[in-house]
């Protein structure tokens, strides 16, 4: 009987072992390319994390996150890293490591973080593109100008697939946006969704009484939703959204 528990503790042991390797090597999260500047994360098949370094006076450096989106050689990327350098050695990164062609780049909203490597994709002739709003307030603040703006939504050909960038509403700040890639059911919430357990953060250009309400249009659009970036800390899932909807909801 002794001899029988003892197999049976280790089958199971195993059984487990088994399990968690599986769900290890179905979750990608490879950094493909770390540098002081930059890190580049695979997220998914075709969806890569980038991470560049803001040097802000209140808040000392502040890791921000944008998301690349690849099909058939091309890429569309959402929101610069923070500055110019970062921006060329990403540039540098998709042309010779992923081999692809950036046909498009979308800063979120109009924070450093979001666009404060614009430069460098204009030097390159990227068309750059954003919500109206942010062209607006980029202006207003002596930022790099996005070139294209467009209301309520826009969906780009990335390969043979698309992508979406739309507003729902105030948060973050009055310009947010997101970005969507259907074919992998990924979202780039940019700083409009927060990582798990997060404060709330910058405020300065936000809505809080909004911020919950507009998530919550979020989800109601993007109902099969399997990863969520945000755009500052770990990606993860649509507890995000759920986790950030709590967040900001006023009683």
């Amino acid at each position: 009987m002794k001899i029988n528990s003892v197999v049976s503790v280790l089958l199971l042991t195993l059984l487990f072992m088994s399990c968690s390797t599986f769900k290890k090597t179905n979750n990608i999260s490879n950094v493909l390319y770390k540098t002081e500047d930059l890190i580049v994360t695979q997220v998914t098949k075709n969806t890569f994390e980038h991470t560049s370094f803001l040097h802000t006076k209140d808040y000392g450096i502040v890791p921000g996150n944008g998301l690349m989106v690849r099909d058939n050689k091309e890429v569309i990327i959402f929101d610069t890293p923070a500055d110019d350098k970062s921006a060329e050695e990403l540039i540098h990164w998709v042309e010779n490591s992923l081999h692809c062609k950036i046909i498009a780049v979308i800063p979120t909203h109009f924070h450093p973080d979001c666009l404060g490597g614009l430069k460098a994709f204009q030097d390159k002739g990227i068309p750059s593109y954003s919500y109206f709003k942010t062209i607006e307030f980029a202006k207003e603040s002596n930022f790099v100008v996005p070139e294209t703006g467009f209301k309520d939504s826009l969906i780009l050909k990335v390969g043979n697939q698309k992508i979406i960038a739309q507003y729902f509403g105030e948060g973050h700040t009055k310009d947010n946006i997101v970005g969507y890639f259907p074919n992998e059911n990924v979202l780039f919430g940019g700083c409009l969704i927060k990582e798990m357990n997060a404060s709330k953060g910058y405020l300065h250009d936000a809505n809080v009484n909004d911020w919950s309400a507009t998530v919550e249009k979020v989800k109601k659009e993007y109902p099969h939703v399997k990863v969520v970036v945000p755009g500052h800390g770990k990606f993860g899932n649509e507890k995000l959204l759920d986790y950030t909807i709590e967040l900001f909801k006023t009683k």
